[in-house]
């Protein structure tokens, strides 16, 4: 027998193999280390330089000058924002605004996404970019737009005026609270679209083609199975739409008449033309909160629904 079939031969391989297994191991395991101590030093880089200055320093400045008093740390700013008879009437025109605009534009961008999924026409594809090309235009010029089509002197107006041999242009409804839900339904829209899009995307066409096989019209399909199985996506898109319609500014200020205040233009307001730092930092803080919790609820919707495409 072959000295290499002996025992102690067996376990002296044996032993080396467990040996080159635990190195590797060891290695495996530093390299992981490694990494590790690189992602942290990459965090904290990015955390200095990069967010400190950018989006921490900011934060805290803004939370430290809206509880600035004239003896040190005071909560007489946020007295005087909700102390002010004109507050209540703020918050109640911005929710009014926002639950109407983002509403419509939800139902909007629901239906425009259902039309370009499920009923295909020739330029579908057109529109789906332009949608996509149109969210990165800045508000303002949305508002630019539709003055210069619907306004009292825009083209279309002119064009009507004209046609019908009326005395005065019979459109004079854009500087006030129906310019601004148009300007922002027609904005934020294409915001609900792309979401509602990628949801239907990942459906399982052979349950919507099971159920209408048994029988099911159009409406019990869509209401029966296309929606329990699309509405995280559908709800990711609106609270996104609600958002960004939260935080909007520019239409506002473009289309928004002396009477339709709202939150952003009260702070901007308080702090521009009434040089109330304080009092403009504790009603951003205020409308800070408002955003964050909104971003909350639609990380917690986009969870779940990344999870259900998983």
């Amino acid at each position: 027998m072959s000295s290499l079939s002996s025992p102690d031969a067996l376990g002296a391989a044996a032993g080396s193999a467990d040996a080159r297994r635990a190195a590797s191991a060891a290695l495996h395991a530093a390299q992981r280390r490694r990494r590790a101590r690189a992602s942290q030093w990459h965090l904290l880089f990015l955390a200095v330089f990069v967010l400190g200055p950018l989006v921490i320093y900011p934060l805290v400045r803004l939370v430290l000058l809206s509880l600035s008093g004239a003896h040190g740390i005071s909560l007489h700013a946020y007295t005087a924002f909700f102390g002010n008879p004109e507050t209540s009437g703020v918050i109640g025109t911005t929710l009014w605004i926002l639950f109407l605009s983002a509403g419509l534009a939800s139902l909007l961008g629901v239906a425009l996404a259902s039309l370009l999924f499920f009923k295909p026409f020739p330029g579908a594809r057109l529109v789906t970019r332009f949608l996509e090309l149109f969210v990165a235009f800045p508000s303002f010029l949305v508002a630019f737009t539709l003055i210069f089509l619907y306004g009292s002197q825009g083209s279309v107006s002119i064009g009507l005026q004209r046609l019908f041999h009326l005395q005065a242009p019979p459109l004079d409804f854009l500087f006030g609270i129906g310019g601004v839900i148009l300007a922002e339904v027609v904005f934020y829209a294409p915001f609900v679209v792309r979401p509602t899009l990628a949801s239907f995307a990942m459906l399982d066409m052979r349950l919507v083609e099971a159920a209408r096989s048994l029988g099911a019209n159009g409406w019990m399909v869509a209401w029966r199975v296309i929606m329990p199985l699309a509405w995280p996506g559908i709800a990711a898109g609106t609270i996104l739409c609600f958002l960004l319609t939260l935080n909007e500014f520019g239409i506002l200020l473009v289309l928004g008449s002396a009477h339709l205040i709202t939150l952003p233009v009260a702070i901007y307001s308080s702090a521009t033309v009434d040089l109330d730092l304080p009092t403009a930092a504790a009603g951003a803080v205020v409308m800070l909160a408002m955003s964050l919790s909104l971003y909350a609820l639609y990380r917690q919707v986009n969870r779940r629904s990344a999870g259900g495409r998983r």
